[in-house]
């Protein structure tokens, strides 16, 4: 005999409303991140796939800092890029048209609402509107020379 959901818990089978906002959020990202990495001003961050190899370009928010870029993922751990960077945290990242190469660094110590508060404003809102609970991550990515390529 199976025991019944615990209060504010889910029916078994039944995705709960962080999951249910998680599958929506993503599914309109896909659509609006094949529009937004076509925009020459959009920044972007360029991956590589850990399965694929290949280059995978997001439609990301944030600043640079000197020779570092800030931004705080809405999903934390379960956002693809971040997974792409526990594989290989050499990215690249174009900021008003140009691509600098670096290295991303996920900083799970820091705090990522005090940080998105540094950040550019109206990014800063879509992340905290879009994301789901406590899933921000702050992500660092230290810019190499300033170079690009």
């Amino acid at each position: 005999m199976s025991m019944p959901p615990s209060p504010g818990e889910p029916p078994a089978g039944k995705p709960s409303a962080a999951e249910r906002k998680y599958r929506a959020v993503t599914a309109f990202q896909r659509r609006l991140n094949a529009v937004m990495r076509r925009l020459p001003a959009q920044t972007l961050l360029e991956t590589t796939g850990r399965v694929s190899g290949l280059p995978r370009r997001t439609p990301v928010g944030g600043r640079r800092v000197g020779d570092s870029f800030w931004l705080v993922s809405e999903f934390g751990e379960r956002s693809q890029y971040v997974r792409n960077i526990r594989a290989d945290p050499r990215v690249r990242v174009r900021v008003r048209g140009r691509w600098h190469t670096g290295t991303a660094h996920l900083l799970a110590d820091d705090d990522p609402i005090a940080r998105l508060r540094r950040l550019p404003r109206l990014n800063s809102l879509a992340v905290r509107a879009m994301g789901v609970g406590t899933g921000h991550l702050t992500v660092r990515v230290d810019l190499e020379g300033g170079g690009s390529r």
